[in-house]
């Protein structure tokens, strides 16, 4: 197949197809990860995404986006993390009509900016739900024995709030609870992890993502070695 620029997305990739819903699991009071099985498998690069779309019996539809949290493998299988808005028309079946054996119209890998290769040293910053694209980052350098070359920071509101809570510790990785902790992400935060040269990964809110790129920028990083994935409350 033809690929689209950058070499990640190509043309099948535009195709919907049915997935099959494995398996549910609940990473936080409002938010859950789906494990989908895919007819045609497509081994994603870690940070792509997929669409996912809804039709009702009168033909409308409404689809959104949501990355992959699950490491490139080919298994034919992926995991959507998807937080559940309020009024949400996705999300909202998504976590309160979809059950295992449903199927869900799907489309992708997606995306050739915000993606990590693997073998290369990144830091990688999140809030909140940020942090979906980033765990498949995470589990990808964690299953091929590379974790080394990462640094990952979380930021969630409370400890409640914090998805992959049994999984994201390590090494690897600093967590920062804005509510229940000493506060908001800082520079004290980032400059210990900053290495010089690797690529930065940056997902959240906007607000989250303008703060920590200055945050950022202040602990030494480039401009250009930084980029961002703005999540917005979509439904």
């Amino acid at each position: 197949m033809t690929p689209t620029p950058g070499g990640t997305t190509h043309r099948r990739t535009l195709r919907w197809q049915p997935a099959r819903v494995l398996a549910l699991r609940d990473e936080t009071p409002r938010a859950r990860t789906l494990r989908l099985a895919l007819p045609e498998p497509r081994r994603h690069l870690a940070g792509q995404h997929y669409v996912v779309r809804l039709t009702a019996p009168d033909g409308y539809t409404a689809q959104r986006s949501y990355s992959v949290a699950s490491a490139p493998d080919d298994t034919g299988e992926i995991e959507l993390t998807v937080e559940e808005l309020e009024d949400g028309e996705v999300s909202g079946y998504l976590h309160g009509v979809v059950e295992p054996g449903d199927e869900l119209e799907v489309r992708g890998p997606i995306g050739g900016y915000f993606v990590w290769p693997g073998d290369t040293p990144a830091l990688l910053v999140g809030g909140g739900s940020g942090v979906v694209p980033l765990m498949s980052m995470l589990r990808q350098a964690r299953s091929t024995g590379t974790a080394d070359l990462l640094r990952v920071v979380v930021s969630a509101r409370t400890a409640a709030d914090l998805y992959y809570a049994d999984e994201l510790p390590g090494p690897q990785t600093t967590v920062v609870l804005t509510r229940t902790g000493r506060g908001r992400l800082t520079v004290d935060d980032l400059t210990p992890l900053v290495r010089g040269g690797e690529d930065v990964f940056v997902c959240g809110s906007p607000g989250f993502c303008d703060a920590a790129t200055d945050l950022l920028v202040e602990a030494g990083v480039p401009v250009g070695s930084i980029r961002t994935e703005r999540f917005g409350p979509s439904g």
